[in-house]
Order: C-alpha cells, then sequence, then structure tokens
C-alpha cells in the first residue's frame, strides 16, 4: 500500500537538541525549539520550546509552551504556558496566561483585550 503523503495538519518544524541557529526564522506551520536560537522567531501556529531549548531574542506566535528558557520578549495572540522548569526574562504581551508553580518570570505582563466582533455599541 502506498504512503499517502497528503497534508495532515500536523506538520512541524523542529530545531533538536545540540543545534544552533543565529538569525531569525518565520514559519507558517507550528514549531518546537529543543536546540538554541540566537534571534527572532516568528510563528503562524504553536511554539514549544522543549526542557533543552533556549530562545535569545524575541518571540511573535499564536500560541505557545514553554518548559526551557527565554531571554526576550514574548508576544502571544491567544495562550502562553509557561511550565514548572521554564524561565523568561522579559516582556509579554498575551491574551491568556498560565503559569505553573516553579516557572521563573522576569518582566512585564500585558494581557490583551479580546476583540469585538466588529458590532458598534
Amino acid at each position: 500500500m502506498a504512503k499517502d503523503n497528503t497534508f495532515s495538519g500536523m506538520a512541524h518544524n523542529a530545531l533538536t537538541a545540540e543545534t544552533t541557529i543565529v538569525g531569525k526564522i518565520v514559519s507558517q506551520k507550528d514549531i518546537r525549539i529543543d536546540g538554541t536560537l540566537e534571534g527572532r522567531l516568528e510563528c503562524q501556529g504553536k511554539v514549544v520550546i522543549g526542557e533543552t531549548g533556549q530562545v535569545i531574542g524575541d518571540i511573535v506566535a499564536v500560541n505557545a509552551e514553554v518548559v526551557g528558557r527565554i531571554t526576550g520578549n514574548v508576544m502571544v495572540a491567544e495562550m502562553l504556558v509557561l511550565k514548572a522548569t521554564s524561565s523568561l526574562e522579559g516582556d509579554i504581551q498575551a491574551r491568556r496566561l498560565a503559569i505553573e508553580p516553579g516557572a521563573v518570570l522576569n518582566g512585564k505582563c500585558t494581557m490583551l483585550q479580546q476583540l469585538d466582533d466588529g458590532s458598534d455599541a
């Protein structure tokens, strides 16, 4: 039987452990960082910073989950989750934020308002 190569909606990118990228990453799909990124990350999906992952630079995404380390500002359109082992040194802008006990956050947090549905009062 031939393998079906159609898009399943589960496609994502990955930066594996012991890999370092210096520069800017722009992704239309989800991305997982287990290595080191020194630069800006822009993602139209979900960003996951794994336990060994480290980002030194700003992140712009729809959703994000952090288990590793970030040194930079994070702007998330929807939900940001900081797991117990995470460390974030920088400012946050997010619509929703979940912080587990043990997570380290040093910076300013701004909660974004829900956008109106377009109707005028």
